[in-house]
Order: structure tokens, then sequence, then C-alpha cells
């Protein structure tokens, strides 16, 4: 089946910025954010080592694994990571005074909007991968150093873990489309990452009340803490995931309108 001509432009675009950020600020912060929690494990269990036979022989060793390393990341590394990365990926083109150049291709509005966004949504999906990666090796890597340690016997269990990885993705997802809003829109990187923090920072604060469940950015947060036991936080007025989504693509929507009003005035 032959590619058609728009079809060829997005795929080009998309190439292009996927080549702008390999070895960006951005990339590196994915890398290192993936594997930031896991290598703390790492040095934590080899250091405390006596404990690990029993610890690895448990029934529920991958589950207990699998919460303990989201703590951090889904309080912290998840939603701060959305906020930099997002405005490290649109300041490539401020920094370079590069978007007069970018307007200048033979490239539709909608092309050179929705293909950055792409990159940044797959750099999410990059993030949630290389974690994933990060948790194996935190039960691996002590197994093969220490003698008296073996890989735990239990399953692991795939299918939850897909489906808590979709539920984190999809909580994730208006963080980054209101950051890549703010981020077109202000030159000034410190303002979109200044907004973003201070959202996340009440989003921390509102988490006790009903109406934290409004904030997008405590999305991450509510997702690893609607497992605790009950009575821990009020339960939430709106399932999260569906706001989620709503958020996510009011956002989108509202900044693609704006970057095109803005294309049209100069």
């Amino acid at each position: 089946m032959n590619i058609t001509l728009p079809d060829r432009t997005f795929i080009y675009s998309l190439h292009s910025e996927w080549l702008k950020q390999r070895r960006s600020l951005a990339a590196w912060m994915v890398l290192v954010g993936a594997f930031f929690t896991p290598a703390i494990i790492i040095v934590a269990r080899l250091l405390q080592h006596e404990a690990l036979p029993e610890l690895y022989a448990a029934a529920d060793f991958w589950p207990v694994l699998w919460r303990s390393a989201w703590e951090s990341a889904a309080i912290f590394f998840l939603p701060m990571g959305a906020v930099l990365a997002t405005s490290l990926i649109v300041q490539i083109e401020y920094r370079n005074n590069a978007w007069k150049q970018v307007h200048a291709l033979p490239l539709g509005l909608a092309t050179i909007y929705f293909s950055k966004l792409a990159i940044i949504v797959m750099m999410l999906v990059q993030f949630l991968a290389l974690f994933n990666l990060g948790i194996w090796l935190s039960a691996a890597l002590p197994a093969w150093l220490l003698a008296d340690v073996a890989m735990p016997t239990a399953p692991i269990p795939f299918a939850k873990f897909l489906y808590d990885d979709l539920r984190f993705f999809l909580a994730c997802l208006p963080i980054v489309a209101l950051q890549y809003l703010l981020s077109l829109r202000f030159a000034n990187f410190m303002v979109p990452v200044g907004i973003g923090f201070m959202l996340w920072v009440g989003s921390l604060a509102a988490l006790s009340s009903r109406w934290g469940v409004l904030s997008p950015y405590a999305y991450t947060m509510l997702e690893y803490l609607g497992n605790e036991p009950q009575g821990k936080l009020p339960t939430p007025m709106f399932d999260i995931h569906w706001l989620a989504m709503g958020y996510g693509t009011a956002f989108i929507a509202i900044g693609y309108a704006l970057f095109a009003l803005r294309r049209q005035k100069g």
C-alpha cells in the first residue's frame, strides 16, 4: 500500500524530532529517572543482604517489590519528570531560535504540533519500559551477585503490571498535555516548569481533600495511593482515568488552537 503525502510528511517530522531529542537533556533525564529508584533498591539490598533469602522466597515478592519501587516514581519522578522533559523538548526550538526554520518547512501546523507531542508521549512510554526493566534488575542483580540468594520462584504477574503501567500512563497524560501547551506558549523555560512545580505541590496538599481529584497533577499519586487500605484517602468523586483522558484531550485541543493562532499572528 502506498503511503500518502501527509503520512510521509508526518513520518519525516517525527523522525526529525526523534533525532533532536536523542541526545538532549530530556533523554538523559528519562534514562536516569527510570533507573534511579531501582538503583537505590539494588544498593540497599546489597548492603543489607542478610534478610534477602527469606524475602526472595516470599510468594508475594514481585507485588511487594513493584509497589515499593512505584512509590517514589508515582509521587515524584513521573509527574515532575513529565514537567521537566516536556519543557526541555520544546525548549530545543527556543534555545536554538529555530521556530522560524521549523515553520518555513513544507509541513502543516498539525504535523509540527502533533509530531513533537508524539515524541514526548513516546518518551513517556520509554520511561515506563525502562522503569519496568529496572524493577526486574533490582531483583536479578542481588541474586546474581550474592551466592546465598536465589532468583524468586514466584511468577511475575505480567498482566497486572502491564495494566498498572497503562493506568499510570493515562494518569500522566494530562500533565504532558498541559506542560506542552505551557511550553509552547512561553519561551522562558522557567515559566512552564515553575507553573508545573506549583501545580504539583498544590496537588500534594490537596490529596486529603475529595476535591483533590480535580487536579490533573495528582493522578499519578492517586493511582498509587488508591491501592492503600481504605481510610488512607477520601474516596474520589470521579474516576481519575476518565478525568485524565478528558483533561488530556482538552489541553491538546486548546494547545493546538493557541499554536495555530500564534502562527497566524506571526
